[in-house]
């Protein structure tokens, strides 16, 4: 019973803050599917090849936060006594300098190979060229949130290693909110005769499809900012190392003799040099094996995306609402997910063998429980969900067929998530990378094998979603196969 409060404790913050997330995207594309001038289809089309372009460079980073939370969590079940209030001189607090370096680093260079980037993406994706043209706008403006947006990534992972999972709570809600709030603003305006109180005076002129990109660009750099100075009000963060640097990425426990005045005045030994060392490379090797698996998410998203825009505006808005609702489910299991992440690292860390078993088991009862609650939802409200989602009547008709594939989700994915926290909270790098390269692997094979079979587009995208369903089936299988080699 303790360890299931444990659990709740951890899972319901990030449930409450997911719940958020797809609604951005929902909120986006209602916004883009409801601008006075323009075809609905065209503007969710935009959004959604934006917003993959996106997918296609952050999904690269993802690393930042699955590293840094499977480190810091571990590094947590070893020295839980120095917190709160002194992660600035220990392991803790490098792990999160190293990543956030490495942030700021990759996403200024984003910035400046913006123009590259778009080109490059542009020569594989086939879409119409209205789409291309807002598509592009979009990619220009929300570009510069991109140093911001990485170092989320890095803070998210490190807070939920610390075992805290209302401070990245508190900074998704802020980001989603202000980027709901502000997209639509700035999209739709206020007064001058626009969309939203037309009889007031002009209050903000409306922007159109751009708003919906600056907006996300704002909600980005709030979430940065609150983000950083949590670290540092709540745990003492220091974000540049003091003088003994050498020892901030040392483990300090409480019968070690040492305290920070005297890591000030001693020098460090050989055998503190070459534990720095190896705690570098072992950060590297992680993220290594995190980012071919990021390669693997991309390719089964991108080519989703992708071949789904090669059959005309209005599949590839029923394709990407399909997915934004398919992907509704997978924001409230990865709660328990990040929940099973946290509690499995602390335990290894901690060297305890009964507290990991009983957090898989723990984790996937939720996780099952979530799974049946989501089969009644999709089962009844998948239609009402269709006209939330966009008002033109033939995205909605067409979409009306792919609705069964929805009921799948939660049997399918729910094994696929939950395993997905245990192994980042291991830090099973290697087995992470093989499943998600496996899958991806799968995913195109059954797209490949039976494209030719397909005489009409609508058939294309049930197969499409029916190889998007067997990926998820072969990254549950293979980490379920897995996980007894470990002995946890």
């Amino acid at each position: 019973m303790k360890l299931n409060k444990e659990i709740l404790r951890l899972a319901v913050p990030s449930i409450l803050a997911n719940i958020t997330v797809p609604l951005v995207g929902m909120v986006d594309m209602a916004v883009a599917g409801h601008l006075p001038a323009g075809s609905s289809a065209a503007f969710i089309g935009g959004i959604t090849i934006g917003a993959m372009l996106f997918d296609l460079l952050y999904w690269n980073f993802g690393f930042l936060r699955v590293g840094t939370g499977g480190l810091t969590a571990q590094a947590y079940g070893r020295h839980q006594k120095e917190i709160p209030g002194q992660a600035g001189n220990n392991e803790i607090s490098t792990i999160l300098r190293r990543a956030l370096r490495i942030a700021w680093l990759s996403g200024m260079a984003l910035i400046v190979l913006q123009w590259v980037v778009v080109q490059l993406a542009f020569l594989v994706v086939d879409c119409s060229p209205e789409v291309q043209q807002l598509a592009s706008r979009y990619f220009y403006i929300r570009i510069w949130a991109a140093p911001a947006t990485l170092s989320l990534f890095a803070f998210k992972g490190w807070f939920i290693g610390l075992q805290d999972t209302v401070r990245p709570m508190t900074a998704d809600l802020l980001v989603n909110g202000i980027n709901i709030g502000a997209s639509i603003l700035l999209a739709l305006g206020i007064g001058g005769g626009g969309t939203i109180l037309p009889a007031a005076p002009l209050l903000i002129p409306a922007m159109g499809f751009p708003g919906i990109a600056l907006g996300t660009v704002l909600a980005q750099w709030s979430g940065f900012t609150y983000s950083f100075l949590a670290a540092r009000r709540r745990y003492g963060w220091k974000p540049i190392a003091s003088h003994s640097a050498p020892y901030a990425s040392l483990p300090v426990t409480g019968d070690t003799g040492r305290n920070t005045e005297a890591a000030d005045t001693e020098h460090i030994s050989p055998a503190e040099a070459r534990a720095e060392e190896e705690g570098k490379g072992r950060f590297f090797t992680l993220n290594r094996d995190l980012i071919l698996r990021s390669i693997g998410m991309i390719a089964v998203y991108i080519g989703f995306t992708v071949i789904s825009a090669r059959y005309g505006d209005v599949l590839l808005a029923v394709s990407a609402i399909l997915m934004k609702l398919l992907m509704f489910f997978s924001y409230f299991t990865d709660g328990f997910a990040y929940a099973g992440e946290a509690l499995t690292g602390r335990f290894i860390g901690e060297g305890s063998q009964e507290g990991v078993r009983a957090t898989v088991k723990g984790t996937f009862l939720w996780g099952i429980a979530v799974a049946a609650l989501f089969m009644l939802v999709y089962g009844l409200g998948g239609v009402p969900l269709l006209h939330l989602m966009t008002d033109d009547a033939s995205v909605v008709e067409a979409g009306r067929a792919y609705l069964p594939w929805l009921y799948l989700m939660p049997l399918i994915g729910c094994p696929a998530f939950i395993w997905d926290g245990i192994f980042i909270g291991a830090t099973a790098s290697k087995d992470l990378r093989n499943s998600t390269l496996l899958c991806a692997v799968g995913f195109f094979a059954v797209w490949f094998a039976g494209v030719g079979f397909m005489k009409t587009p609508e058939a294309a995208i049930h197969l499409l979603m029916a190889a998007y369903f067997v990926h998820l089936a072969i990254r549950a299988g293979y980490l379920t196969l897995r996980w007894p080699s470990y002995q946890y």
